[in-house]
């Protein structure tokens, strides 16, 4: 229901603004400057206007922001650019437009509320610019794909210097700081359609030979220590194998399961799932097959310069490069350093406040 209302309304958003403005600029001075006593009265069409301007645009907003497409970097930059446009514009010819005749009485004409949101909007974003495009950028964990060490609905501080900085939009790096080192968490856009972004863990370095066999890791030929922590059980996940991983300079956890068997997702509304969702995930690799794990990889992956191989912490439910290959280094964003909100609506609804403040290993 949501999507749908969003969707009209985004929509209806750029006529109605549009009309809202032409009125704003133009037509309401000139009711204005022709009332001879207090304000100018607007005709129930322009009200009306007026009063869908802000649902409207409120609308698109939440339409762009449910698609998680949105390019925050350029919208920023287009709202930088028009609120400078406006101001110069106010300033050079707006403002005559709101002169009252000579002599003629009545009170100042007020500032258009479009000129007004310009005049405060200015500053405003080109200081969250400068901020999310070289210092933090907030990004909120939208699956499964890390568990456990980020869940759905966890909101990470992303590094945005520690591997360069970069012109926003253009996204490329005019001064370099560090490179990514294995075992990174680090958020990328995602190569197959770079307007979205995701989230893995940095596992093969340019010039690195990796596979995956039973769900552990094998780099150069060496596998990746593993500390067996048991099962896993949250109510949505059944019988997961839980396991400590040292990769280089990162110790975390990782859920797995040991079989051939892809069927993981079981379908139906499992009582003690306590997240929004009809299906739940049970592993079951009591009997061996012979066969490989199904989401092994079935060569040796060699890394190419100037790219990475990332992989999530859920090895059997995440979405990374043993389907879709590699990460350019001009797609990355930048590492995930801090949990600094927990809002899991998909879960429990409450927040978990262990989580706030939580570094990312």
């Amino acid at each position: 229901m949501i999507l749908q209302i969003s969707t009209v309304l985004a929509w209806l958003a750029i006529p109605v603004t549009l009309l809202a403005i032409i009125d704003d600029w133009l037509l309401r001075p000139r009711r204005r400057r022709a009332a001879t006593g207090g304000a100018a009265l607007d005709p129930p069409f322009i009200r009306a206007i007026y009063l869908a301007t802000p649902v409207v645009i409120i609308g698109a907003i939440v339409r762009i922001v449910i698609s998680e497409q949105l390019d925050f970097p350029l919208v920023l930059v287009l709202v930088l650019a028009a609120s400078a446009f406006v101001w110069v514009l106010d300033r050079l010819w707006l403002a005559r437009l709101r002169v009252r005749p000579a002599g003629q009485p009545g009170a100042a004409i007020p500032v258009p509320v479009t000129v007004d949101y310009a005049r405060s909007l200015l500053p405003v974003a080109a200081l969250v610019l400068v901020l999310r495009a070289f210092i933090f950028e907030p990004f909120r964990i939208p699956s499964d794909s890390m568990m456990p060490t980020l869940e759905e609905g966890d909101f990470l501080l992303v590094n945005k210097f520690a591997y360069g900085l970069r012109w926003p939009v253009l996204n490329r790096k005019f001064l370099g700081i560090g490179e990514p080192q294995r075992g990174d968490v680090v958020v990328f856009r995602f190569p197959p359609n770079p307007s979205i972004n995701f989230i893995k863990r940095v596992v093969g370095l340019p010039g690195d030979t990796v596979r995956v066999r039973d769900d552990q890791l094998i780099i150069n030929g060496v596998p990746v220590p593993l500390e067996d922590n048991g099962r896993y059980n949250d109510g949505c996940y059944f019988n997961m194998r839980l396991a400590t991983e040292q990769l280089g300079q990162h110790r975390h956890q990782t859920l797995a399961c040991h079989t051939a068997n892809p069927q993981l997702r079981v379908e139906g509304k499992v009582p003690s799932c306590k997240r929004d969702m009809d299906f739940s995930y049970q592993c079951d690799d009591a009997i061996p097959t012979g066969l490989p794990d199904y989401n092994d990889t079935s060569y040796d992956r060699v890394v190419p310069p100037g790219q990475y191989l990332m992989i999530g912490d859920n090895r059997d439910n995440s979405d990374d490069g043993r389907n879709w290959g590699y990460v350019p280094e001009d797609h990355l964003v930048g590492r995930a350093s801090r949990i600094w909100l927990n809002l899991p609506l998909g879960r429990s609804g409450w927040p978990d406040w262990t989580r706030f403040g939580k570094r990312i290993e």
